[in-house]
């Protein structure tokens, strides 16, 4: 049995300028702190002598090759980023960085945020452009319906509230 996977679809290559300067630091901290620290430590542990069983090398060298690996990672995907800094002229209309409240057929309220698919939180209320909720909110405005294809199911929400700022709880 074959193990070939088809690739996945390119994601969106958005992102709000608070997750791009997160990413960037994320990558700054890797190169400039995290990968010297651990250097060092495999070349200590590399001064001990005998590496075949030497477990603080072994496992040196792996965390090294996947700070590596997220690098080159954070490296490629940074370089291809559209900041999104700008409102658009539309406002009263769902588009990229929007704050917006959402009502389902049982009268409950949700709230989100649509950013790029890098920064994404379910715990703030954070998602993707590139998710199912995210591409059938886009363009809308105030009163409008919207329909999501879940897997339990075909779900209806109401668009109660757009804002390019957060709420104020």
């Amino acid at each position: 049995m074959a193990r070939y996977r088809p690739p996945r679809p390119p994601s969106s290559k958005y992102i709000t300028p608070e997750g791009y300067r997160r990413l960037q630091e994320e990558l700054t901290y890797l190169w400039k702190v995290e990968r010297p620290r651990v250097t060092a430590a495999v070349a200590e542990a590399a001064a001990q002598g005998d590496r075949s069983e030497n477990a603080e090398y072994t496992y040196g060298k792996k965390r090294l090759r996947e700070i590596d690996s997220r690098v080159r990672f954070l490296t490629k995907r940074l370089d291809g980023m559209v900041v999104v800094d700008q409102l658009p002229a539309d406002q009263s209309r769902i588009y990229f960085g929007a704050w917006f409240r959402l009502e389902d057929e049982a009268g409950n309220l949700h709230a989100y945020r649509i950013v790029g698919p890098d920064e994404f939180d379910p715990a703030k209320g954070w998602i993707s452009i590139d998710s199912p909720l995210g591409r059938a909110v886009l363009k809308k405005a105030v009163d409008d319906e919207v329909r999501v294809r879940l897997p339990a199911g075909e779900a209806v929400y109401y668009v109660v509230e757009i804002s390019y700022r957060p709420f104020e709880d």
